[in-house]
């Protein structure tokens, strides 16, 4: 009886819990942001300034790390796929995590994934059947919402304005509006 009460607990927090808490978190990111006001779909949102135990910004308050700038955004691949473009990191560590609406991370983008040199990666939602372009990397979610956290590491309070401009330079693009590089 008691593992029929587990299997049944299991089911109802991975199947109907985590995906309402998903969707919790990304409508916050939406509404309310990181703390610089509503984010827009398919925008990037990154926090300049480093979390700490005093922060009003819901998503920041718990589980973060002192030595890390964030990223966020939800993206809507129902139109059309995003580009995701990040700069060369010059070996500083980040991490871009994408979410489905389940709550399962697909993939990441980052240092220990794809290194720290440029690169663009085209998100795409399922059953898109177009033509990537040259030099970017299709990275296929399995569902056309995606919440998207991204980290860059901080090295001391000095690097903040460094890491933040990083940070900065991380952002999406529509398919139908990007250009290649030097393009």
């Amino acid at each position: 009886m008691l593992l029929t009460v587990g299997v049944v607990a299991f089911v109802y927090v991975d199947y109907l819990a985590v995906p309402y808490l998903y969707n919790l978190s990304a409508q916050s990111v939406i509404k309310q942001g990181l703390g610089g006001g509503p984010i827009p779909v398919n925008t990037l949102y990154t926090e300049p300034n480093l979390p700490s135990p005093n922060t009003t910004i819901r998503l920041l308050a718990e589980g973060t790390n002192r030595d890390t700038l964030y990223t966020a955004g939800v993206l809507d691949l129902s139109a059309q796929p995003e580009v995701l473009h990040v700069p060369n990191m010059d070996g500083r560590y980040y991490a871009i995590q994408l979410t489905d609406s389940r709550g399962d991370d697909f993939a990441y983008v980052g240092s220990r994934t794809t290194g720290t040199q440029a690169g663009n990666f085209l998100i795409s939602g399922p059953g898109w059947h177009g033509t990537v372009p040259n030099g970017v990397t299709q990275i296929a979610s399995p569902d056309n919402r995606v919440f998207l956290i991204g980290r860059v590491l901080v090295q001391n309070d000095s690097d903040v304005s460094t890491a933040y401009g990083l940070s900065e330079q991380i952002h999406l693009t529509s398919l139908s509006n990007w250009q290649p590089p030097g393009g």
